[in-house]
């Protein structure tokens, strides 16, 4: 089958187009014919940083995808062939940017079917990400209107950032505001939602003042500079909560005369750790799914790169690079 991987950390010129075997799917897989993918933070991240030479295959990046169940395992209860599916992938299995990808459908949903496949695609790995930073992390209460309360999405036009904006704003009773540097970024986080819209150009407890906002209860920091520390603690109010997602350097000592809750979200760890509740992912898609036919959530696609080739793939990781992409940038399948 083909597929787009690297023999080599590098830059995106490592990126090349291959020949690999067709995969058989284990007990609980189920093998996609794949129809579309985006691209995220995370796939650059591990080109750049995550050497594979010692290995005896290249590897095949790519998380997002939506396609349709070609085979399925021997335990599969969920799934037949045919059914039309998203999710977004696991770290340690070989990715999805190839025509043919496993995955354990305890971590996929039925693709919406208001949705094409490029659209569906957008959404599984930010999607996720949302939902657990919300409801499993700062443990807001779901599908109440009350009691308030403040919600600061750091980076609010970014791929996570347009799917917590909307979840906030569809499920829990907080005042959601989301931060934007740009024109045309203040207009999308408004689009999806945003109630407010600091600009995260300037320390964002100056941000927030500016704004007449003192402090907020829940940060979701999508992203955070180095040295960010004392002004995200300086941002929350006393007894708050603040999510992370990136790698956080700083000292978290500045957060402790607020009694701040400092958590972590990673949306792989259900599958990485093979837990015992890892079946939430698919419940989890479930539930968005039915929301987008309903016609309560949007697709955050904002670019189709084009198909999968290897050129393609290396401008979609350009893309990302820039640190300006709004949305989500998908490739469709191989021709």
């Amino acid at each position: 089958m083909k597929a787009i991987g690297y023999k080599a950390k590098g830059g995106v010129e490592v990126l090349t187009e291959l020949e690999l075997p067709m995969p058989e799917p284990g007990p609980r897989d189920l093998r996609v014919a794949v129809k579309a993918v985006s691209v995220n933070p995370v796939d650059v991240k591990r080109r750049r940083w995550e050497d594979p030479s010692e290995s005896p295959l290249p590897r095949v990046l790519g998380y997002d995808a939506a396609g349709v169940v070609d085979a399925v395992g021997s335990e599969v209860t969920l799934f037949r062939p045919g059914d039309e599916v998203f999710y977004a992938g696991a770290m340690d299995r070989p990715g999805t940017n190839s025509e043919f990808h496993l995955v354990d459908e305890r971590i996929v949903g039925l693709k919406p079917t208001s949705l094409s496949f490029a659209e569906a695609a957008a959404l599984p790995l930010t999607s996720i990400t949302a939902w657990e930073m919300l409801f499993d992390r700062m443990k807001v209460p779901r599908g109440l209107r009350t009691p308030g309360g403040t919600l600061l999405v750091l980076n609010g036009a970014g791929g996570v950032g347009s799917m917590l904006i909307q979840l906030a704003n569809r499920l829990t009773g907080l005042t959601v505001i989301a931060s934007a540097s740009r024109p045309e970024t203040v207009e999308w986080v408004k689009k999806l939602g945003a109630k407010h819209v600091p600009d995260h150009s300037k320390p964002i407890d100056e941000a927030l003042r500016a704004i007449g906002f003192d402090g907020v209860d829940y940060i979701g920091a999508i992203t955070s500079m180095p040295g960010s520390a004392p002004s995200l603690a300086r941002a929350l109010n006393p007894q708050g909560h603040i999510t992370l997602i990136d790698n956080f350097d700083d000292s978290i000592a500045p957060f402790k005369p607020k009694s701040i809750t400092i958590s972590w979200e990673m949306m792989f760890t259900r599958s990485l750790f093979q837990t015992a509740d890892m079946d939430a992912q698919h419940r989890l898609l479930k539930e968005m799914s039915a929301m987008v036919d309903a016609g309560q959530l949007q697709t955050t696609l904002t670019h189709v790169e084009g198909p999968l080739t290897a050129a393609n793939l290396r401008r979609a990781h350009e893309r990302i690079e820039t640190g300006k992409a709004i949305g989500k940038t998908v490739l469709e399948g191989f021709q």
